[in-house]
């Protein structure tokens, strides 16, 4: 019996080991998840940091090693490349520049962007952005000399990014991120010129600009606070291309669905969903009364972009030489800034881009249902949609209200009917018919889901909704 017991022992030594299994890859962190790896400590450093370079001034020395909007720059290209060192040179950091001037520019002046790229696994030209601008500056917008510590306008806007590289990087994403500290925006948003030339020259399919300006703090200076709320300001109509939208418009609809509308409604419904304590508040304009950020420019270029601020503004705070008088403080100095509320709006931040970068692409959709009892919508299928999500609300609704999941979907292929100019358009198209829904009282609009089930900001079947820039249609053939 030992002498079987060894051949069998022998037999089994010689036979080839069966192969286990890979074990299942760890299942990627929620969007919820990463956000809370932000850290409020690292936060409040970086605009210490910030705030160290005394101004940063766009006129300001671009040399000196200490002082300047030069040493700023150069500081933040290197906290991305520490970043990048770390996820396995994740990041490709670059400095766009164009030589600018202008009524606030006397002097030809480079200005630089600094970027860090985080390109994506599947589709790398598809891009989500945040930004902020580096610069800072005082009550007279041409004095490049005196301290400018420019802590929360915009410290906190680029704290927010580069702590969101942080964050990211050590996620992967089948779509591209960028991380974007922009110069000269209080030089009339030269900074954001720059970005939008360079995501045009990239060819860039830029879904959305996070663009954080003045998001580090609660009280006002008529002493009303509100930390619970982020104002998320977006465009109704498109701006780009708006001369040849505006007759179809009329007709059609699209002065309150432009792309930019979409992601501040997307946000509304992700701030909810998180639970931070944070809430959106939509504000339906292009920015503040009168004003303007580094967000104008893109859309300028037809590309997606809202402005995240805060709830409550303190205008002493705000482009003020340092100066006590009468009792009241004024400057832009780290004290005055609240970083628990702060961090809020950063976790927001990130969780959009986690979110946006893992998101399809938006469809196109077109809707017809004019002197019909139906409303029928049609699109191109998306590449990485394993579903779509039909919505629509009353024309005079904020937000949307009624949808329609569509799991299982046919593309239409031919046209029965030669000749039938209705169908001709729906070839190649996913179709979509909503019985007893009249196209009058509605507006409709189309999101896309992944396979993991990250779902993408609603294009409205409206002229312009396309995320994409605006290109008008080809003269018809006589």
């Amino acid at each position: 019996m030992r002498y079987l017991a060894f051949l069998l022992a022998a037999a089994a030594s010689a036979a080839p080991a069966v192969p286990r299994p890979a074990p299942a890859p760890p299942p990627a962190a929620t969007p919820r998840q990463i956000a809370n790896e932000v850290r409020q400590e690292r936060l409040r450093a970086l605009v210490e940091r910030l705030v160290s370079f005394g101004t940063r001034h766009t006129l300001s020395s671009q040399t000196d090693p200490k002082r300047g909007i030069g040493a700023a720059l150069n500081w933040t290209a290197d906290e991305f490349g520490r970043y990048s060192k770390a996820c396995g040179d994740c990041l490709t950091v670059v400095r766009p520049s164009d030589v600018v001037s202008g009524r606030r520019v006397p002097t030809p002046t480079r200005v630089t962007d600094v970027l860090a790229i985080q390109r994506g696994s599947v589709d790398p030209n598809r891009v989500v952005i945040i930004s902020g601008h580096i610069d800072s500056r005082v009550t007279d917008v041409m004095n490049a000399t005196a301290d400018a510590p420019g802590a929360n306008d915009d410290g906190s806007g680029t704290a927010a990014v580069i702590e969101a590289a942080r964050v990211l990087s050590r996620h992967k994403f089948p779509y591209t991120i960028v991380y974007a500290a922009l110069m000269g925006e209080e030089q009339g948003l030269l900074g954001g010129k720059v970005l939008a030339d360079y995501a045009k020259a990239q060819g860039w399919e830029v879904i959305a600009q996070l663009n954080n300006d003045i998001i580090g703090n609660s009280c006002g200076s008529d002493g009303v606070c509100d930390d619970a709320h982020v104002r998320v300001i977006s465009e109704g109509p498109r701006w780009q291309g708006h001369e040849d939208l505006a007759a179809r418009q009329r007709s059609l609809g699209g002065e309150n669905d432009a792309p930019s509308r979409n992601i501040s409604r997307w946000m509304d419904g992700l701030a909810a969903d998180l639970g931070l304590g944070l809430d959106v508040r939509q504000i339906w304009r292009s920015d503040r009364y009168g004003r303007g950020g580094d967000h104008l420019p893109l859309l300028d270029a037809g590309y997606p972009a809202v402005r995240l601020t805060v709830a409550i503004e303190n205008y002493n705070w705000q482009h003020q030489d340092l100066r006590t008088e009468n009792g009241v403080q004024y400057g832009d100095t780290i004290d005055k800034m609240d970083f628990p509320y702060l961090t809020k709006v950063v976790k927001l931040n990130v969780a959009a881009l986690a979110a946006l970068a893992r998101a399809p692409q938006p469809p196109e959709p077109a809707v017809e249902g004019a002197v019909s009892t139906d409303t029928t919508l049609a699109w191109t299928p998306v590449k990485g949609a394993v579903a779509y999500v039909v919505r629509w609300r009353p024309t005079d609704a904020t937000n949307w209200t009624r949808s329609l999941r569509l799991d299982e979907w046919v593309v239409v292929t031919d046209c029965r009917v030669p000749g039938d100019s209705v169908c001709a358009r729906r070839v190649g198209k996913v179709v979509a018919t909503l019985p007893h829904v009249r196209v009058d009282d509605w507006v409709f609009g189309v999101s896309s889901v992944s396979a993991d089930g990250y779902e993408s900001p609603v294009a409205s079947a409206v002229p312009g909704g396309a995320f994409r820039p605006y290109a008008p249609p080809p003269p018809a053939q006589p």
